[in-house]
């Protein structure tokens, strides 16, 4: 499975002060997905993409930017 780098996300939810339980509550999921899907363990589906861009205030042009930046 390609590997992304969500250290641009980490660092958004840390300054509009979520946590992963945080986050998840208000997109309506699990903290385990959350968990998850930062660690590579399964995609962010689209709608998940969507609400958390729009909780965290990312642009729909930086999406790119926060959820599909590839590891090297």
């Amino acid at each position: 499975m390609l590997q992304y780098d969500y250290s641009k996300l980490l660092g958004r939810m840390r300054e509009k002060g979520y946590t992963q339980e945080k986050l998840a509550r208000s997109i309506g999921i699990s903290e385990c997905s959350v968990n998850f899907s930062l660690n590579n363990k399964r995609n962010f589906r689209q709608d998940e993409i969507v609400k958390i861009a729009d909780a965290l205030d990312i642009p729909n042009k930086k999406i790119e930017e926060y959820f599909f930046a590839h590891t090297l």
